[in-house]
């Protein structure tokens, strides 16, 4: 829902957001000009900036710090109660980080064409990603048949038997 209507303390919270990107630009930092906060009840309880560089590690774009961090705050993964705010409008991994954490809904500032205009490169992300796998071409997707996907798929269903209730397919 990219129009959907804004909430009253969207731009209050999309403020903060856009102030942890500001951080970028401080003498001496490495992060790349990306912030975000998790809000639940009016209540800012995850706060991120992008942090990519100087933890060495591509994953810890500012929408999944500030994921983490309102996951350790609130001491759940499920968060169909929060709104994120971010500086720009999340990369694929980033929004389904949110997919994967409950998270109802997205506010942004910039979108993936401003980025994309300013030298990153998430636009090109999303259009390899909507392609087909078997056309992709930023990577290389190769499943193995035989013993290494039974062996595979073995682990899933004794994970799957070992749950206190039933574990429903997701097809």
């Amino acid at each position: 829902m990219p129009h959907a209507p804004e909430h009253p303390q969207d731009r209050e919270f999309l403020d903060l957001a856009i102030e942890n990107s500001r951080r970028s630009l401080l003498p001496g930092s490495t992060a790349k000009p990306f912030g975000a906060v998790v809000v639940v009840g009016g209540e800012v309880v995850g706060d991120g900036v992008n942090s990519v560089v100087s933890m060495n590690d591509p994953t810890a774009h500012a929408e999944v710090m500030a994921l983490r961090d309102a996951g350790r705050r609130l001491g759940r993964i499920s968060m169909g109660d929060a709104v994120l705010y971010a500086s720009s409008e999340p990369c694929p991994m980033c929004l389904v980080a949110c997919y994967w954490a409950g998270i109802p809904r997205v506010v942004y500032g910039a979108t993936t064409r401003d980025a994309a205009a300013n030298g990153h490169e998430d636009l090109r992300f999303y259009r390899d990603i909507a392609l087909p796998s078997a056309e992709r071409r930023m990577l290389d997707e190769v499943a193995v048949e035989g013993a290494p996907r039974s062996a595979a798929v073995e682990v899933l269903a004794a994970w799957a038997a070992a749950q206190p209730g039933p574990v429903e397919p997701k097809l």
